[in-house]
This record gives structure tokens, C-alpha cells and sequence, in this order.
């Protein structure tokens, strides 16, 4: 076999499986869980910091009319705050406030409870071990697509 077939076939594998891992993680609700667009929304201002409604749609490849419902749900519960450009007064900027960054820290955390019971169930120590060392590697290749 060649090199660039053995790198298709694992992108391949990589794919169908991280694909699955993502949509079942996805499907086991959680109590009190923020809805996708409420999540990605939440995860870009905590990334990039306040920025306006319409960037934020742009980077969500969504209409600027979702994303205002989105957003206006999330400053209904307090986890965005609306505030002026201060380079720009005519421009109203997005922010996450505490409540904000703790609902999606607590996202991830039951996220990460989910994947580590199943994986405490379910796995040997070198399986475990396989994966742990797997994991910066599937970062670097995210970091390079």
C-alpha cells in the first residue's frame, strides 16, 4: 500500500468514528443543556470576546436574523450582555457575562463526565492509554485542516 492510501483510508476511519463519537455525545441530552446554536454562539464570544451579532452569524454560516433569536434568547437568561462599541458608539457588541461563561463551562463538563463514564465502563488501561496518546495528535490535525 502507499503512503498516500494509508492516509486516506485513516482520514476515512478518523472521520466515520469522530463522526459518530460527536452525533451520540450530541443525542444524550442534558439536563438544562444549551441548544447547538446556543453553544457555538456562547463558544465564539468566549474565543474571540465581545463582537457583534452579525460577525457572529457570518462565523456560524447562519442568517443574521437566527443568530439575533439565538442571542436574544441568551441575553434573556443573562449569559450575553448588549453594550456600545467603544471605538464605535453606533455599534452594539455581544459580550458573555459570568452566567455565560459558567453555563458553558458546566456544557463541557457534563460533556466530559458523559465520555469518561463511558469510557471508565467500557475500556482496558492500555485502551485508555491509546486514546490519551491519540488525543493531541487528533488536535494537531484539527489545528491543520
Amino acid at each position: 500500500m502507499s503512503e498516500e492510501l494509508d492516509a486516506r483510508e485513516t482520514a476515512a476511519a478518523l472521520l466515520a468514528s469522530v463522526g459518530a463519537l460527536l452525533r451520540r455525545v450530541r443525542q444524550v441530552r442534558v439536563e438544562g443543556e444549551l441548544a447547538m446554536p446556543e453553544r457555538a454562539a456562547l463558544s465564539h464570544l468566549d474565543r474571540i470576546g465581545p463582537t457583534t451579532s452579525a460577525e457572529l452569524a457570518r462565523r456560524e454560516q447562519i442568517t443574521a436574523q437566527a443568530m439575533g433569536a439565538t442571542l436574544g434568547g441568551l441575553q434573556a437568561r443573562g449569559l450575553v450582555e448588549r453594550g456600545a462599541d467603544p471605538r464605535d458608539g453606533r455599534r452594539v457588541l455581544l459580550a458573555l457575562t459570568d452566567a455565560g461563561r459558567q453555563a458553558l463551562a458546566d456544557k463541557r463538563s457534563a460533556r466530559t463526565e458523559q465520555v469518561a463514564q463511558a469510557l471508565a465502563d467500557g475500556f482496558t488501561p492500555q485502551e485508555l492509554e491509546q486514546l490519551a496518546v491519540a488525543a493531541p495528535l487528533l488536535d494537531r490535525l484539527a489545528q491543520r485542516i
